[in-house]
């Protein structure tokens, strides 16, 4: 943020256009797909533009060590990092102070969410790695785990969508790419909870007019909406490969599983019981009457 540009570098094109094609209100490609991973709790994997990220949920577990337990609710605690090769040039493994800052603010967005009172004493553990970056991995690893929660099926109070706007060449744009990240003039990510309309993140680099915030806020709420119904898609989808694939593993009637010269039972036939006329329980009674 704040770099100067090549030259023959053009952010925004005489027609309004940004660099890669888009208008300064539109939002990258976006895919996710929750229950990816088999061992976690909760899990999601998200494409935005080029960032590739995965997030595992653990828990609620016991916490080690003891003396972090909290008596009246779970505690939240979220890893975020990147991967070695997530980058053009070859990233140090292990944390540094980007990675525990994001850590920090990402357990911050979602312990409001999640309803920890209904866990005591117990931990749930959010990891999220960054297999490919190109500008606003906080945002999508957040949004991700947020994903990744539902999956492993802890109560919130809604999903967590998030999105960055900014500012490119005196204009205002909403998900800023690589090129617009590091020669732009200002960075706002933002994360809400459409559900309820509580803002669980919002932070600035750079400078901005009022007008030019509120027009960034009202471009990444908008985002965050429709970041929300993907999130939904996903985890819909997740439910509904679950039941197509339980669905195939039940035996079909008069399978292999049967008897030779033996009969599937079907319901209804004489003799019975189930062709009868229902018994009250109260007499002449009627029980739903």
């Amino acid at each position: 943020m704040g770099m100067t540009p090549p030259p023959d570098l053009k952010l925004i094109d005489e027609q309004g256009r940004r660099i890669d094609g888009r208008a300064p209100n539109e939002i990258r490609n976006i895919r996710m797909r929750a229950g990816v991973l088999k061992r976690a709790d909760g899990s999601c994997y998200l494409e935005w533009g080029g960032n590739k990220v995965v997030a595992a949920v653990y828990g609620p577990r016991e916490v080690h060590p003891r003396h972090d337990q909290d008596a009246t609710k779970a505690i939240v605690r979220c890893r975020y990092n990147m991967s070695p090769f997530s980058v053009d040039d070859r990233k140090r493994p292990g944390p540094d102070r980007r990675s525990q800052e994001i850590s920090k603010i990402m357990s911050e967005a979602l312990a409001p969410v999640v309803l920890t009172q209904l866990f005591p004493r117990t931990a749930i553990d959010v990891f999220t790695e960054v297999l490919q970056a190109e500008a606003g991995t906080r945002c999508a690893a957040l949004t991700a785990a947020s994903v990744a929660l539902a999956d492993a099926g802890i109560p919130m109070k809604g999903l967590v969508a998030a999105c960055a706007a900014g500012k490119v060449a005196n204009t205002v744009v909403l998900d800023l790419n690589k090129e617009e990240d590091n020669y732009g003039d200002a960075d706002v990510p933002v994360a809400i909870v459409p559900k309820t309309g509580d803002v669980v993140l919002l932070q600035m680099d750079g400078d901005l007019t009022d007008a030019e915030f509120y027009q960034a806020m009202e471009y990444a709420v908008q985002a965050c909406k429709q970041i929300h119904e993907l999130q939904k898609q996903a985890l819909l989808d997740r439910y509904k490969d679950a039941a197509e694939e339980r669905a195939s593993e039940r035996p079909a009637p008069g399978g292999d599983d049967a008897e030779p010269g033996e009969e599937e039972p079907v319901i209804g036939e004489p003799g019975d019981g189930l062709d009868e006329e229902p018994v009250s329980p109260a007499g002449d009674e009627e029980v739903f009457g």
